[in-house]
């Protein structure tokens, strides 16, 4: 089953500011990809369908074949909670709550006792090599630290699909490689991972990369072989 599916999508704000122009895409399980473009280019829009956080105004987006606008707000919410795991550019972590406690908050609306909110936290908060740090604090952590907390939090509860946002752009250069490799090796794993950026060196690490410009994809290319990632260039 396709996991993120387009087809004629287009976005318009206020009956007359269009972000999206008849944007056709198709992600297949187990991609990496970068959707990267300038501000303004429309990529934030397109995170905000794939996302289910918004609705096309024409065209099809369908998510783990599911079409978006034929779902209520409440089916909107299901999915996302069994589908989509989220990291922003700001990491969003509760201060004063250790890393476990806050990756176990991304399991606090599924009914799942305490006990396995935190087993789960534990072993997502090692899956992003931060097992040793289970009991620290945000303000205890480096940047890239919190920034794999929020991974952690985000794919805690095993999503199908990660959609990162600008996940390297509060980083000094080598927390953003530690979170680069964070990512790559959750794809390794089977999750699909499409990264939302205007850098095109983070774009450059994945193999897959969709190029946007005034709400339309202007160019769709594959690497045929994996990317070196930039601390071994």
């Amino acid at each position: 089953m396709t996991v993120i599916e387009l087809i004629g999508v287009t976005k318009t704000y206020d009956g007359h500011v269009t972000a999206l122009r008849g944007v056709d895409l198709r992600v297949d399980p187990g991609e990496q990809l970068a959707i990267v473009g300038p501000s303004g280019s429309g990529k934030s829009t397109m995170l905000h369908l794939i996302g289910t956080l918004d609705r096309p105004t024409t065209g099809t987006v369908r998510i783990a074949g599911h079409d978006v606008s034929a779902l209520t707000d409440r089916e909107l919410s299901a999915l996302r909670a069994r589908h989509i795991g989220f990291v922003f550019q700001q990491f969003h972590l509760s201060p004063g709550v250790s890393a476990l406690g806050n990756v176990a908050d991304g399991l606090i609306y599924t009914g799942r006792p305490v006990t396995e909110r935190r087993e789960r936290a534990r072993a997502a908060l090692e899956r992003v090599g931060l097992g040793h740090r289970v009991d620290h604090r945000p303000d205890q952590l480096s940047g890239g630290e919190q920034q794999r907390v929020a991974i952690a939090r985000a794919v805690v509860g095993d999503p199908p699909l990660l959609l990162a946002d600008e996940p390297t752009g509060n980083l000094d250069t080598a927390a953003g490689r530690e979170v680069l490799d964070v990512l790559r090796g959750l794809n390794a794993a089977g999750t699909t991972v499409a990264i939302i950026t205007h850098d095109m060196e983070v774009a450059a690490q994945c193999r897959r990369q969709v190029r946007v410009r005034d709400g339309r994809i202007v160019e769709d290319t594959r690497a045929p072989v994996p990317p070196v990632p930039l601390e071994s260039r």
